[in-house]
């Protein structure tokens, strides 16, 4: 019999099953830890025109900074999985928060271009790269059995979450107070959550005394893992000899390239542009992040159920033809087809998140955390390189337009990608 939340089946002997598994309580953490860390993300593209005015930096130059730190963001995360199996979830989660705290704080003082890719770039980038969708296939990869495709659609949903409380509330402070109370925002945020993430958040359920939810019996906790970033090369030079990691890792490049690189940093000064008001568009952006949690756990759910290849296949189709409508559809009002547009968008943003996850378990097992580490990796290079060449585009091209034709053509490409990856 499949274990329930609220059945305990699977808890050692002699003790009293939880009415509702302890697992569930570490997912609702995790969850809350992710929105309270997600304001870190909603800022980047929120900065680019004030830090323009204000210090006559160009686009360009203002996006390098927002690459390094989408970069850094992916690289992060597999050596922050390698860590959390040797260090824990709660030490390594509660430094990466900490130190987005510190980066964000240190904008405010700041002076040149440099030190924005120092403490945007870096520090916020090392940072959040240990949150990364890494920790959220960590925790569900030790506390759950059952229902993983679910449990991974409502955390990778955090994220878009703390998008929906943070974006609307940032946009206001940069419109009314200039972007520096938005950037003390982020780090007291960060900072906010490291004493739920230290006193509620356990690494594993050995720790309580039970068994991952799902399972029929307890599973013993490993020993600590040594020479994490070992670990962390050995397991992608393994899956580097493999068709279906390159196939993940371009295609999840290519969904970062669309998302994070692309509208979560160009969507607010592009509609910008068209006339439309900062607090307008970055409030479109945080109805995405509404439907997002709708479309993540959906996708969850049809994860659990469907050939997750088919899924990506179709996710990114769509997500391409959406696309290459974008441009007629900014102006400075908001029209329906632009609603339409924006909740459409937010069904697919992250929808590819629990197939992949689902596939990296698929063909890697036990290393699947981390090779999905590497995946991801890859999403934010993709990332980084539209985040800096969307904003040069820009100051060549005088528009975006290029740039959002470019992303639906690379959109297409990747459905194509997905169905190829063989079953393992």
């Amino acid at each position: 019999m499949e274990n329930s939340a609220f059945g305990g089946v699977g808890a050692p002997r002699g003790r009293r099953p939880p009415r509702i598994h302890r697992a569930w309580y570490v997912a609702a953490v995790t969850f809350v830890t992710i929105i309270g860390a997600a304001a870190f993300a909603s800022l980047p593209g929120l900065l680019i025109e004030p830090l323009h005015e204000e210090f006559s930096w160009s686009r360009g130059t203002i996006g390098f900074a927002v690459s390094v730190n989408l970069a850094l963001y992916g690289l992060t995360a597999p050596f922050a999985a390698a860590l959390m199996d040797r260090f824990g979830i709660r030490r390594v989660v509660a430094v990466a928060l900490t130190v987005i705290a510190a980066g964000s704080a240190l904008t405010v003082v700041m002076t040149a271009a440099w030190q924005l890719v120092l403490y945007w770039g870096v520090l916020v980038g090392l940072g959040s790269g240990s949150m990364a969708l890494a920790f959220a296939a960590t925790v569900t990869n030790r506390w759950f059995v059952a229902r993983r495709g679910l449990v991974t659609g409502i955390l990778t949903a955090a994220g878009a979450s703390g998008q929906l409380v943070f974006l609307p509330l940032l946009s206001w402070l940069v419109e009314q107070h200039g972007w520096r109370p938005a950037a003390i925002t982020v780090a007291l945020s960060a900072l906010a959550v490291v004493p739920f993430v230290w006193l509620l958040l356990r690494d594993h359920p050995a720790d309580v005394g039970l068994a991952p939810y799902g399972a029929k019996e307890a599973v013993a906790k490993p020993a600590p893992v040594r020479g994490a970033a070992r670990r962390a090369l050995s397991v992608l030079f393994r899956a580097a000899r493999t068709g279906p990691f390159w196939l993940l890792a371009g295609t999840f490049a290519i969904c970062g390239a669309s998302t994070n690189g692309l509208i979560k940093t160009h969507f607010v000064p592009a509609a910008h542009d068209h006339g439309m008001a900062i607090t307008a568009a970055a409030s479109l952006l945080a109805v995405i992040g509404v439907f997002d949690v709708v479309g993540t756990i959906a996708s969850g759910w049809l994860t659990d159920r469907f050939d997750a290849r088919r899924l990506l296949a179709v996710y990114y189709a769509l997500r391409g033809v959406s696309l290459l409508f974008l441009p007629m559809l900014l102006a400075p009002t908001v029209q329906p087809p632009m609603i339409f547009f924006i909740v459409f968008y937010g069904l697919d943003w992250v929808a590819t998140v629990p197939p992949t996850i689902a596939l990296c378990r698929e063909h890697y097992g036990e290393d699947s955390a981390i090779v999905f580490g590497w995946v991801l990796a890859s999403h934010q290079v993709g990332a980084a390189v539209v985040a800096f060449g969307g904003g040069v585009a820009r100051d060549v091209f005088g528009s975006y337009d290029v740039v959002w034709y470019a992303s639906g053509a690379v959109c297409a490409a990747a459905a194509l990608m997905s169905l190829v990856i063989r079953r393992a």
